[in-house]
């Protein structure tokens, strides 16, 4: 797992360009269920994408990461916050968020540690949540040949904590009252170079470089231009879980 988790150290800067943005109603769904709008945590907050979107609805947002060059590469903004520890263990006071919020890294912690942290830090009555996507889908045809070429030739390197994802969080108990809340949906219209500078950012490609140097990425790219023609953008849907609860 832990080398998994190095691989963000690596190349953030690519990460923040190529990583796709989540739903914009999710954000508006979450402000209109907490009871206050003074102060949110982003945690494992990467290089700064939810804790841009959540500065309509918050007054200041607390943005923290265990990885030093995530935070080197974040967006800067005078509401935002910036700060390195870890997940489990803030220095933020108790009482303290409206909402506590984790995008694509649940699955890297120690949960019950850090469901401890969070119930320490949300005030009465605040809301927990988390997203991520998994896989996606774009044509059958491309859809077929990603999986046949190259998803086959990666999977052992996807740590079990990737599959907890992958799995849509299913297996995970939250101590939290859960909310009700719509279903959101997550989808690009991308290129083929961006999807497959999407695919790069993801922790089993680098470690399958890192054991088998280049040549599978550099051949999958290459034969994907025969079934999508470079500069031509097609719909790219992501599988897309999310989870919110109200503590106490």
């Amino acid at each position: 797992m832990q080398e998994n988790i190095n691989t963000f150290n690596e190349q953030s800067a690519r990460y923040f360009r190529d990583r796709p943005r989540y739903p914009q109603e999710l954000y508006a769904y979450l402000s209109g269920n907490c009871g206050g709008h003074d102060i949110a945590w982003d945690c494992a907050c990467g290089s700064g994408q939810v804790a841009v979107d959540l500065l309509p609805y918050f007054h200041k947002i607390e943005a923290s990461d265990i990885s030093e060059n995530q935070i080197s590469n974040s967006y800067p903004h005078e509401k935002i916050h910036y700060s390195i520890q870890s997940a489990e263990h803030t220095d933020f006071p108790t009482a303290h968020f409206d909402l506590v919020c984790v995008a694509q890294a649940l699955h890297w912690f120690d949960l019950e540690v850090f469901f401890k942290e969070v119930r320490r830090t949300l005030k009465p009555g605040g809301i927990f949540s988390c997203w991520g996507y998994g896989f996606f889908k774009t044509e059958p045809e491309i859809d077929k040949f990603i999986h046949d070429e190259f998803l086959v030739h990666i999977d052992r390197f996807w740590a079990d904590n990737n599959r907890l994802l992958i799995g849509g969080y299913k297996d995970i108990n939250f101590p939290f009252n859960a909310l009700g809340y719509p279903e959101f949906t997550m989808s690009v219209a991308w290129t083929r170079e961006q999807l497959v500078n999407y695919m790069f950012t993801w922790s089993a490609v680098k470690l399958y470089m890192k054991e088998h140097g280049h040549d599978l990425v550099d051949e999958f790219t290459a034969a994907l231009a025969r079934c999508w023609p470079s500069g031509e953008s097609k719909p790219v849907a992501m599988d897309f879980v999310f989870y919110a609860g109200r503590y106490g």
